[in-house]
């Protein structure tokens, strides 16, 4: 039974860690959703849980309270129709495998034949601009390639829901604006609903259509920017557009707000989930 049409719905999500008998609690009554088809950015001060909601979101973490719902049914473990690109790309290939294993190596728990999954590895790999690396090896790449390879093996397992968790914080201003602009592109072409944690957020207004804004920890969302930017962005006109400044200062504002109600709270919070850092 669908719990409504959204296609991700986070409903009341708590997080409290524990060790020993101190209690910390990282996520408090956290609640949005992301309608089908929606690039959804994700932004908050250093420390206050994002890591953690985004685990809680795709299966890999069992919240203390709360729902998650993607496609209409309940999250209990990693959503079939869900794939995830991590902000550690090197640790998320494995560099004895080829490009073309490590992309397809998802497509294998599907079960579809062998040539389909050459298929859509080629597509996929074509789709990020990597025809031809399909025999190289991870360590040959560069780190935006090696980035472009995750978001490759993404694009072909054909998900519904793509989160992605600071994919481009490791890399170089240059590298990031162009992959910026690749989810982009890959976004509008394929349809696939999109959530995008970032600490950047000249990244969260360039990419989004919204913008939610968490507190510190223990986190709520804050506020939440539906983007007055054209359909069609590019990182020289967009960027200097008065409307992208006027709407960067106000997440800045609300970031820079959450930063000043920060208490010891979410420093112990840190400490329990160092991954959230």
């Amino acid at each position: 039974m669908r719990k409504d049409d959204a296609m991700l719905k986070v409903d009341g999500l708590r997080k409290v860690y524990r060790s020993g008998s101190r209690e910390v609690e990282a996520l408090r009554d956290l609640t949005f959703t992301v309608e089908a088809g929606e690039l959804v950015c994700l932004v908050g001060p250093s420390g206050c849980g994002k890591t953690t909601l985004l685990r809680c979101v795709a299966g890999l973490l069992e919240p203390t309270g709360g729902e998650v719902f993607v496609d209409g049914g309940p999250v209990a473990g990693p959503p079939p129709g869900m794939a995830v690109v991590f902000q550690e790309y090197g640790r998320s290939l494995f560099p004895w495998m080829s490009v073309r294993d490590n992309v397809e190596l998802p497509l294998r728990r599907k079960k579809m034949p062998r040539s389909r999954r050459r298929e859509l590895v080629a597509e996929a790999l074509a789709s990020v601009g990597l025809d031809g690396t399909e025999s190289a090896y991870p360590w040959q790449l560069s780190g935006g390639m090696q980035q472009r390879v995750a978001i490759a093996r993404a694009v072909a397992y054909e998900p519904t829901i793509l989160l992605m968790d600071e994919p481009f914080a490791a890399v170089d201003a240059q590298t990031r604006a162009d992959l910026e602009d690749l989810v982009r592109s890959l976004w509008r072409r394929l349809g696939v609903t999109i959530l995008f944690v970032t600490h950047d957020i000249d990244e969260a207004v360039y990419l989004g259509q919204r913008v939610l804004m968490l507190s510190a920890s223990p986190t709520v969302v804050q506020d939440e920017l539906t983007v007055d930017l054209p359909a069609e962005r590019d990182q020289l006109h967009t960027r200097a557009d008065p409307r992208f400044t006027a709407q960067r200062a106000h997440v800045y504002a609300q970031i820079q707000a959450a930063k000043a109600r920060t208490g010891t709270a979410s420093g112990a919070a840190g400490e329990l989930s160092s991954a959230d850092r």
